[in-house]
């Protein structure tokens, strides 16, 4: 069947009530992509004081695929002529990814600056909110039932992509849930004029979405369903039901049913067989588990991260943590290594241990209250959640 996308109306990475878009979708790499829209605190996350986090005994990483390319300072250095940047940006992406250089110019003359996007990615992550604030947006029962509902839609293609990948399918529909309000909110803005707008006009994020939009072109050239005036997606060119920026789509995009055609703005089989395919190539484990609730002993001092204050890498055995006062609650699960997260709950101070799976989720956003929230609507959506 020869499908064409038809962009489906979005909105922004992230208006509060109803999705929390990443604002690299499924995809960005390092710290931006997925930053979550609403920041929150990035809760004292824990790993091992400063003095001891290189000791001996941590575990090791979790193996991950190669950052994606970001495009050289001949291109984003805002120190050159914009017009000259931008002339360099063709040849960049001409010579690096076999596209014709006269069809890049002409889709860019089309592209359209926005002081819009360049105001929203400026003013600091939209809202800042505690776990109690953050929790309810997306843990409510709208979103619950919604995520009931879809499931019981597509439970043919979201088991079969389940048994397949290891990734339960009631996390594939968490993510959809949370990103874009199951399909209903993807984004209105141009993926052009978003991309072209932070590529030539935010000189802090240039490399980053100036290397997006050459995989823009990249991506088109590869599926030739996609026109790239007519896509819509978020303000940072985020697209489609899991929000996937142009370099993830690129990578990481299955084709789910076989017809020859990787359609994430609209394709149920193919937007489920891509989030499940992200969470496989970022570490996932098949039966393994993803957090645990933890107490705290008395007296035993908080987490203070080293290197990255925001990194989520389960390096830290059981063993060690117990040691450091942080245990998890009886009945829940276990496993290998985690970290820990400390947030501020309803009833006070939280903790809990994140695992291997709980990472890669976080690989996704990297928010640990994004994580949690796709897990506790995950959880929710299969009946085992409060």
């Amino acid at each position: 069947m020869n499908r064409h996308p038809r962009p489906t109306p979005s909105r922004p990475r992230l208006l509060p009530v109803l999705a929390a878009p990443l604002l690299l979708a499924a995809c960005a790499p390092s710290a931006f992509v997925h930053a979550p829209a609403i920041a929150g605190e990035a809760a004292p996350v824990a790993v091992v004081p400063a003095a001891t986090a290189s000791a001996p005994g941590l575990l090791p990483a979790v193996p991950q695929p190669p950052e994606r390319p970001v495009a050289p300072p001949a291109v984003t250095d805002p120190a050159i002529d914009r017009t000259q940047r931008i002339a360099n940006f063709v040849d960049y992406t001409a010579s690096t990814y076999g596209v014709d250089p006269a069809h890049i110019r002409s889709v860019l003359a089309g592209a359209a600056h926005k002081q819009s996007i360049i105001d929203a990615m400026s003013r600091p992550a939209e809202a800042v909110r505690p776990w109690r604030d953050y929790r309810p947006i997306f843990i409510n029962d709208a979103r619950i039932s919604g995520g009931k509902a879809f499931y019981a839609e597509n439970r043919e293609a979201l088991d079969r992509v389940a048994a397949e990948t290891g990734v339960p399918a009631e996390y594939i529909v968490a993510i959809i849930g949370v990103e874009t309000s199951y399909g209903r909110i993807t984004g209105n803005h141009r993926v052009l004029d978003a991309l072209y707008t932070l590529a030539f006009g935010f000189p802090k994020r240039a490399p980053f979405f100036a290397g997006e939009l050459a995989q823009l072109f990249a991506l088109a050239k590869e599926e030739p369903q996609l026109d790239i005036p007519a896509l819509k997606g978020s303000y940072a060119g985020a697209m489609g039901m899991g929000q996937f920026m142009p370099s993830s789509y690129r990578l990481w995009a299955k084709d789910g049913d076989g017809d020859g055609q990787r359609d994430l703005l609209t394709h149920k089989p193919d937007v489920f067989a891509s989030i499940a395919n992200y969470f496989v190539v970022h570490g996932w484990e098949r039966g393994g588990p993803v957090v645990a609730r933890a107490d705290k002993a008395e007296g035993a001092a908080e987490f203070v991260p080293s290197g990255d204050p925001k990194s989520l890498e389960p390096d830290h055995p059981l063993s060690r943590l117990a040691e450091l006062g942080f245990t998890p609650r009886a009945g829940e699960p276990v496993g290998e290594g985690a970290t820990v997260i400390a947030l501020d709950g309803e009833a006070g101070r939280e903790y809990w241990l994140g695992y291997r799976n709980f990472y890669v989720i976080s690989r996704y956003n990297r928010s640990p209250m994004y994580s949690l929230a796709v897990h506790q609507l995950a959880q929710a959506i299969a009946g085992r959640g409060p």
